[in-house]
């Protein structure tokens, strides 16, 4: 057959790790064969991070908004230990960190449901979307350890000098006192791309935070919501029969667990954190878990929405053999080789990505999957594969759907 030709380059970013070597095979084995692929190349490795000072992320998330859709692997964000291991000049910042700043983007996260592996919460039908927003809070904070007594006080000096101020905590003894903030332009743009997806995946969008405790941090995240929600997407909304449900985070977790599903669920930055592990472990698998990041003005990066898989990766160095899932990178793919021929009118990449996405699901519900599938699967006359297999059994369900 003929390869699907592209015009535009999708951005890619290659990572670390066991997610690197699976990158390679997916490349290999399910998109050079059948697509004349096109990408702008960024290693995002850490040992060329390190190389470069890190600018390779800047670059990347450049080209990404120069062309629109980018494709990343997974990443390592490196701590003390990484330091030590990959002989780091400094202990540089997440690259998803740094490309979601730059992209004022906000990340969308869904499982990926299959049958024959069922979700922990039985009523959960379809898929619960996690919008995360991407910015401030705790992953900006200042922290101070506070050796003693004294007065803790939140200052901020305006332009013109004016001050305000108030007391945190008159302190008794030794603690601690953190300060984080947001800003209402992030807020807003993490608004408008919730609702702007909503629209365009039809789906109802529900939010919550704490604004009955936290009266003016929370209250304002609500009220831009509200307003943004009013003033340019009610009506939007209601053409299409959707719905903009807001509630304290607490009744909303409540109602996600007897929920059915198939909705967006915004979150502010450390509760998306948090609560999209939660969702995507009680749908099966963090290794199930799609994550697209997506700005204001429409540009999208895909990627998996788990690590680097650490531990295989050093059983693959020593030659042993690993099960690891490929699943949600295969997802990215598809995911930006989709948008791609969305954007660019090349409707044979769009039907592609369906295909290969139908491959891959078939496959496991086949009853032949990864290990970490089969020890929670429904069914249990299943075949284990190691990664190499179980990518080329799903090039041989392809190549039978095309």
């Amino acid at each position: 057959m003929n390869k699907i030709a592209m015009n535009t380059p999708l951005v890619e970013m290659d990572g670390d790790e066991m997610t690197r070597i699976l990158w390679k095979m997916i490349k290999e084995e399910l998109l050079l064969p059948f697509v004349d692929l096109k990408t702008e190349y960024y290693d995002l490795g850490l040992e060329h991070r390190n190389e470069t000072n890190d600018q390779v992320t800047v670059d990347s998330a450049e080209a990404t908004k120069k062309y629109g859709v980018a494709v990343k692997c997974a990443t390592i964000t490196p701590n003390g230990a990484r330091m030590s291991e990959y002989h780091l000049k400094e202990m540089w910042k997440s690259p998803n960190g740094t490309i979601r700043s730059i992209l004022d983007g906000t990340v969308f996260r869904a499982p990926i449901v299959v049958k024959g592996i069922e979700p922990c919460v039985r009523n959960w039908e379809k898929p619960i979307t996690i919008a995360r927003h991407a910015y401030g809070d705790v992953y900006k904070n200042v922290e101070m350890k506070i050796e003693g007594a004294g007065k803790a006080e939140l200052v901020f000096t305006g332009k013109d000098g004016s001050i305000t101020r108030e007391t945190i905590h008159d302190f008794k003894d030794a603690g601690i006192i953190q300060g984080v903030h947001n800003t209402k332009a992030s807020i807003t743009s993490f608004a408008r791309a919730c609702f702007q997806y909503a629209v365009s995946t039809k789906q109802d969008l529900w939010f919550g935070t704490k604004d009955t405790i936290s009266k003016k941090y929370d209250h304002t995240f609500k009220d831009i919501f509200q307003e943004v929600y009013e003033k340019e997407y009610k009506e939007k909304f209601e053409e299409l029969g959707l719905e903009y449900f807001y509630s304290l985070i607490d009744d909303i977790v409540a109602r996600i667990m007897k929920a059915k599903g198939g909705f967006i669920w915004a979150c502010k930055n450390y509760d998306g954190d948090v609560m999209s592990d939660m969702v995507s472990s009680a749908f099966g698998s963090l290794a199930m878990m799609t994550s697209v990041l997506v700005s204001p003005d429409g540009i999208y990066e895909y990627e998996a929405a788990h690590g680097t898989v650490q531990r295989h990766y050093y059983k693959y160095l020593k030659g042993e053999e690993t099960s690891t899932n490929p699943v949600a990178t295969i997802f990215a793919w598809t995911g930006a080789l989709r948008k791609r021929g969305e954007l660019d009118t090349i409707p044979a990449l769009e039907v592609f990505a369906d295909k290969l996405e139908k491959a891959t699901l078939a496959t496991i519900e086949n009853g032949v999957m990864t290990k970490d599938l089969a020890q929670i699967a429904t069914r249990k006359d299943v075949t284990v594969l190691n990664s190499q297999d179980f990518i080329a059994a799903i090039r041989k369900q392809l190549e039978a759907i095309l």
